[in-house]
């Protein structure tokens, strides 16, 4: 299988590129800067632009392209960036993919689609919420809507809170919690929608492997859990202590809006994967976090 990578530099899109190489699959990569190597195809977003002939004979395109969501505040401008970064890439591959003819297109979004749902399970059928990052996921799958009509498989993937060696939540957190400063956010009753790194990887190679599925997916772990149940088990994997409380009101003074959405989650879980059979290498918190701290 020939598969077209856009965020291939990123946290997901680096181990996804090595996994499927691995699997002797042939990748392409999409860069924005001037191409430096064979497996590498300029393009532009923001212009519109794509190297000719960047998607042919390609199988597949994965999309994973994305300003952090965490990395920053969010001021209007950050917003606007978190947005553009995401519409306008997703815009120009789903046209791309329909000018030529590539059947499959697995494009990023995120859990955050249905905003707080509190402790009720949602599963794909769920209805988007009405926060700034639901709306955000809406408008980036249906930037997709293109490709869809037009007869490509499109894979919407509902990604969760990646665990990972490296980067992500855990890049986060971990230096925290060696400090002894870890703790749960506000009253730790939100879920967190957690999935390891190698089961993030693993279902995109999945679905992408599996015709039958379509629409979205969530690609989160079998057993969400709250925020207090992961900050025990991210100080058990760690071997420390975790007794402070960060009220909501400082993470508000800290993060601005930024930290609604950590006092806020979803416990969702991967219906579609699980009905297709897909079988997760960490099935519980602390497998996946014990795979990940080493």
């Amino acid at each position: 299988m020939r598969v077209v990578v856009a965020g291939s530099s990123g946290l997901i899109g680096t181990s996804l590129v090595a996994a499927l190489r691995a699997a002797d699959h042939e990748v392409v990569r999409l860069v924005r800067r001037l191409p430096a190597a064979p497996d590498e195809r300029g393009w532009d977003p923001e212009a519109g632009r794509l190297d000719a002939g960047a998607l042919d004979g390609a199988d597949a395109v994965v999309n994973l392209c994305g300003a952090g969501i965490g990395d920053k505040r969010w001021t209007p401008e950050r917003k606007q960036l978190l947005m553009r970064s995401r519409v306008r890439a997703t815009t120009v591959l789903a046209d791309a993919v329909v000018e030529a003819g590539v059947p499959v297109l697995a494009n990023g979004s995120a859990v955050g689609y249905y905003g707080d749902t509190g402790p009720k399970p949602v599963t794909e059928s769920a209805p988007p919420g009405d926060d700034f990052l639901a709306d955000l996921c809406q408008r980036w799958e249906a930037a997709t809507g293109p490709a869809a009509e037009a007869g490509v498989r499109v894979v919407r993937l509902r990604t969760g809170l990646v665990l990972a060696p490296s980067g992500g939540l855990l890049g986060q957190l971990r230096p925290l919690f060696s400090l002894l400063l870890g703790g749960r956010l506000g009253d730790g009753t939100q879920y967190m929608p957690w999935i390891s790194l190698d089961d993030e990887v693993a279902a995109i190679r999945f679905v992408l492997e599996h015709p039958e599925i379509s629409g979205p997916v969530n690609l989160t772990g079998p057993a969400p859990v709250t925020n207090a149940e992961f900050t025990r088990a991210l100080a058990e994997a760690l071997g420390r202590p975790a007794p402070w409380v960060v009220p909501g009101f400082a993470l508000r003074i800290a993060l601005g809006e930024l930290a609604d959405q950590a006092l806020v989650g979803q416990r969702a879980v991967p219906t579609v994967l699980e009905s297709h059979g897909f079988a997760f290498q960490h099935p519980s918190i602390g497998s996946a976090l014990a795979a990940a701290v080493g």
